[in-house]
């Protein structure tokens, strides 16, 4: 982490912050990726500053770039911006005051993209499914006005499919039928909620 920060140090100048999550941060040494955002007003070069990351410290990265109107905006309506934030190391102490707002027409979007494990099953593998299951789960609570964070929304995840361990998703060790039999129900239930959400809001 030190080594990240100090190769951003010497590429971008008067940066507000940097924020390091992913899980890279979880108990064990098998990761899969490293989040890196970079919050700044000015425009940057992603593509020079990814490669002499990656280049130095010999691991893939994800690089985000944004502004802090466009995190803020983000912590309010977007689920998994709580969620990748709630576990995170920052160069600078992170104090964001915000109110949760519901922008049914983005979660919709944000939705969709979970709707291929239902398509398909066969040709994910675990990562993929759990990433889908996540942001369908945090979605959900999301909806339901509370606090999003990783731990909350993993134990949901075991709770809704009656797991043992996250790992069972992860390791694809999951029983198709029973598991995609909820999957879609939970799918469907959010979706009707949006749709009904979408339409208050048309009124």
């Amino acid at each position: 982490i030190n080594k990240i920060i100090s190769i951003i140090d010497s590429l971008v100048d008067n940066y507000e912050n940097v924020i390091i999550t992913g899980s890279f941060l979880d108990k064990g040494f098998n990761f899969n990726d490293i989040d890196i955002i970079i919050i700044n007003k000015n425009k940057l070069n992603e593509k020079h500053i990814k490669k002499n990351i990656e280049d130095k410290i010999k691991i893939k990265i994800h690089l985000i770039l944004l502004n802090n109107h466009t995190l803020i905006n983000g912590l309010s309506t977007d689920p998994l911006y709580q969620m990748i934030l709630s576990k995170c190391i920052s160069k600078k102490r992170l104090i964001y005051k915000i109110k949760p707002k519901i922008n049914y027409k983005i979660l919709d979007l944000h939705l969709l993209k979970s709707k291929l494990l239902i398509d398909d099953f066969d040709y994910l593998n675990g990562n993929e499914k759990y990433y889908l299951t996540r942001n369908m789960v945090a979605i959900s609570l999301f909806l339901l006005h509370k606090k999003i964070n990783k731990g909350m929304v993993d134990k949901e995840i075991k709770n809704i499919f009656n797991l043992k361990s996250i790992k069972e998703i992860k390791e694809n060790i999951l029983d198709k039928s029973k598991f995609l039999r909820k999957y879609e129900s939970i799918y469907k239930n959010t979706f009707n909620a949006i749709m009904e959400g979408i339409k208050g809001d048309s009124k």
